[in-house]
């Protein structure tokens, strides 16, 4: 059974059927067909007039699952834990925490890696295989192969230059392509868009293969070392299983290779290392005792490398508060017409269809003058009369629009309505209500993501503390800070400085920053309130923060979200079998 995954995500919550009668929205009249008009009501608080028409918002239903981490739907898991800051409140990356595993051959490593991946019970955790990292055989090679006169059990066979940049990239956080190696024609396969193994977010990093001790710069990297002894026939009987039914291979060809090649390799490069152990497993896989004791270690690594951003991030705030704005901070013009849309939609009154409406005004401001700031490049054209124009063009063609659910998907169709070829991808970052910490569930990027210029699209940020998580997905799946920018509509100046202080290259840019921040609810001060709530016409239930739905941990911390169409909270089955 699968129980570990390269990307995690929560799809167990309830919607709409908690047998709640909610009121019948009316749909809004299109724009083209009648003049929208803001109507202001008399009783008004210092001068500013509010809308009369208030509509009842739906209510948010909520998760039953409160329990279980990992539920499946048929053999595939559905993760509802999500992946804590793997970094400090300055940016930087705390290790990931990589266990290697050795032994002869059949002797049941994998078995053992599966067992610990089953009893720590932790979804972000990544299995590495060495079987595939074994060097592309030349002609002669694969003719000795066919043969059965090729030794795949000597240190030679295996390219250790690439495992080695391989495993020091996942160690440090980093998204890495894995080769897939066949067996039967003993080649790598060609990547194509479709079959391509990448890793990515892993706290635990579990590594075996039967030369995994002999590096003495693999060694390094490892945590923990763990030699699985199994007896040399039970390790004979299971090759002959494995090749037969799984390779395709010959009892005599397999016979003569064990005693030629792998025998003598295990006896001679293999078993030397058993001294570099901390812990020898007998028995393999059957070993219980030894499985619980691997996992307990492995928690109690993990619970003292914890880091708690968000406290940190409160803590710096009186430090910060006095700190003038960084240069990588850029606010449109408090023009007399954006502080009248900001004035719309800070109205508690405003109603939901109103709201929407001047929302989607800011956000085309927002991105038209966050384009302006892109790098451009002198280019000339020639006109429909004949005649050359000087003009501009932007230096980056592509473009990328990451989105932090839920609020950040508001702002999508603005992006792509000034940007039509804008790539679109997301995040779901969510606020562990038992923590106050915040948890990465669900990412789904573009593969050429480290070529495009990123924009990254949140309604608010208060904390900051989503928006350096989401900065350290990107960094991590090899964007450059010069190339991401972060837009949002209202920012807190507490959370400009966290972002710039972590990310000093990254843009920030927004329509407005209120200078006060709410540490006990988490909302900027005078603020909007919920902008995902107000937006999508939910009530606002408990905490909330830098995400417009922080509070909501779907596996029973808190609530199930209404979203876009495209949301991954939109359909379970998009968390299934994510690549």
């Amino acid at each position: 059974m699968n129980t570990y995954r390269q990307h995690s995500g929560t799809s167990n919550s309830d919607s709409d059927n908690d047998g709640e009668k909610h009121p019948k929205i009316p749909e809004r009249q299109s724009s083209v067909t009648s003049k929208r008009r803001v109507t202001f009501s008399s009783n008004n608080v210092n001068g500013i007039s509010s809308p009369t028409k208030v509509r009842p918002r739906r209510l948010r239903t909520t998760s039953r699952s409160i329990d279980e981490r990992i539920s499946f739907c048929g053999r595939n898991p559905i993760y509802t834990a999500g992946r804590p800051a793997w970094y400090d409140a300055s940016g930087e990356i705390k290790e990931a925490f990589v266990i290697g595993i050795c032994g002869g051959s059949s002797s049941g490593k994998t078995t053992v890696a599966e067992n610990i991946v089953e009893k720590l019970n932790v979804p972000w955790v990544t299995l590495l295989s060495m079987d595939s990292f074994y060097k592309v055989l030349t002609a002669q090679q694969h003719e000795q192969a066919k043969a059965t006169n090729y030794n795949f059990d000597h240190p030679d066979a295996f390219d250790f230059e690439l495992l080695l940049e391989t495993l020091r990239n996942l160690k440090m956080g980093k998204q890495v392509e894995i080769p897939l190696y066949n067996f039967t024609t003993h080649s790598r396969e060609t990547y194509t868009v479709k079959i391509k193994k990448i890793l990515y977010g892993a706290n635990v990093v579990i590594f075996e293969g039967i030369m995994s001790f002999v590096s003495k710069d693999i060694l390094k990297l490892l945590d923990m070392k763990v030699f699985v002894d199994t007896d040399a026939d039970i390790r004979l009987a299971r090759r002959l299983e494995r090749d037969i039914s799984e390779r395709g291979r010959e009892v005599e060809g397999i016979i003569q290779q064990y005693t030629r090649f792998v025998k003598p390799s295990y006896d001679h490069y293999i078993a030397p290392t058993m001294a570099y152990a901390d812990l020898i497993v007998p028995r393999g896989g059957e070993n219980q005792i030894a499985i619980d004791l691997i996992a307990n270690h492995v928690n109690r690594e993990l619970h003292n490398r914890g880091v708690k951003v968000r406290n940190e991030l409160v803590h710096r705030s009186d430090i910060m508060c006095d700190l003038p704005m960084p240069s990588t901070f850029y606010i449109i013009e408090q023009t007399a017409q954006v502080k009248y849309l900001h004035t719309i939609i800070r109205n508690k009154d405003t109603d939901r269809d109103e709201f929407i409406f001047y929302s989607k005004r800011l956000m085309r401001i927002l991105f038209e003058y966050a384009l302006s700031l892109l790098p451009f490049e002198n280019v000339t054209v020639e006109t429909p009369q004949g005649l050359i124009y000087h003009g501009k063009k932007h230096v980056y063609s592509d473009v990328c629009g990451v989105s932090i659910v839920r609020a950040g998907e508001c702002l999508e169709p603005a992006l792509t309505e000034v940007y039509k070829d804008a790539k679109i991808g997301k995040i779901l970052i969510q606020t562990n209500q038992q923590t106050g910490e915040p948890e990465l569930h669900y990412l789904r990027l573009p593969r050429d993501i480290a070529n495009t210029y990123v924009l990254i699209l949140d309604a608010t940020i208060a904390t900051g503390a989503a928006a350096l998580m989401a900065i350290r997905v990107l960094l991590d799946h090899n964007v450059p800070q010069e190339k991401i920018a972060l837009l949002s509509l209202l920012v807190s100046k507490q959370g400009v400085h966290t972002i710039a202080y972590a990310f000093p290259k990254v843009k920030i840019v927004t329509t407005a920053c209120d200078t006060q921040l709410d540490h006990n609810t988490g909302f900027i001060c005078p603020g909007l309130g919920n902008f995902g709530d107000r937006y999508f016409g939910t009530d606002f239930i408990g905490y909330s923060s830098d995400t417009d739905d922080t509070p909501t941990s779907i596996n029973g911390n808190g609530s199930f979200q209404p979203c876009t169409p495209e949301s991954p909270l939109s359909d379970s089955r998009k968390f299934l079998n994510e690549s």
